[in-house]
């Protein structure tokens, strides 16, 4: 029965060149989406540490909102929704040049921003108050004690469950299928209408987010053993 099974026939050209845009759009999707998310998610995070009352009032509804609403809603709101409340020469630039990622990469990145603000919060409670103390009275301001004492120790407390939403975050780039960017996933289900080779190619999309997805974790599990803090 193997032997109908023909998986060249799905990377022979044109549906080759084809899998491999839709990999570099992949590729391109999820750095982007998880530099914002990362980026957001720390501030979120130190925000929500600060003390202030509003501002962690506004962080925590930040989070509930985007954690109990599906990613495909938001990537839905922000490809069909909010374009329509921009300047029609936004919305013109951005059909122009390929909105559906970029709408899609801001839909996911705000969304895992709320995941990555939780795990960089657990590491900040984590830190002792003495820490805190000390870099005050060593003349830093809380912002620079966030940045050279804080929330390096914080990153790597938070590690674990950091790589397991950047897993999430690229597994997720799937969705963006909906909104017509021509992902991994999109790429394959072209490449199944055209060749009808559906066992093939699903396969292969099968193998190529498990391997990203294991090879993830294990640089994450390298990246955790490496710079775990001793027991004292």
């Amino acid at each position: 029965m193997l032997s109908h099974f023909n998986f060249t026939a799905i990377l022979a050209a044109p549906y080759g060149e084809q899998l491999l845009k839709g990999l570099q759009l992949t590729a391109w999707l999820t750095i982007s989406s998880w530099t914002l998310a990362f980026v957001l998610g720390t501030v979120l995070a130190t925000v929500r540490v600060s003390g202030n009352a509003i501002a962690e009032r506004f962080v925590a509804g930040y989070v509930a909102y985007h954690q109990n609403v599906p990613m495909l809603v938001h990537i839905l709101l922000w490809y069909f929704g909010i374009p329509t409340l921009l300047p029609e020469a936004a919305q013109n630039w951005a059909n122009a040049h390929g909105g559906e990622m970029i709408f899609a990469g801001i839909a996911i990145g705000l969304c895992m921003a709320a995941y990555f603000s939780e795990d960089i919060r657990s590491g900040l409670r984590s830190i002792p108050h003495g820490q805190h103390e000390a870099s005050r009275s060593l003349g830093l301001s809380y912002l620079g004690s966030m940045r050279y004492v804080i929330l390096p120790q914080a990153f790597r407390i938070a590690l674990p469950p950091f790589i397991n939403h950047t897993v999430l975050l690229f597994k997720n780039t799937s969705l963006a299928m909906a909104v017509g960017a021509a992902e991994m996933t999109y790429a394959v289900r072209e490449v199944e209408n055209h060749t009808f080779r559906t066992f093939e190619a699903y396969m292969l999309a099968t193998a190529f987010y498990l391997a990203v997805s294991l090879g993830l974790m294990a640089i994450g599990a390298a990246m955790a053993q490496r710079t775990r803090i001793p027991a004292r």
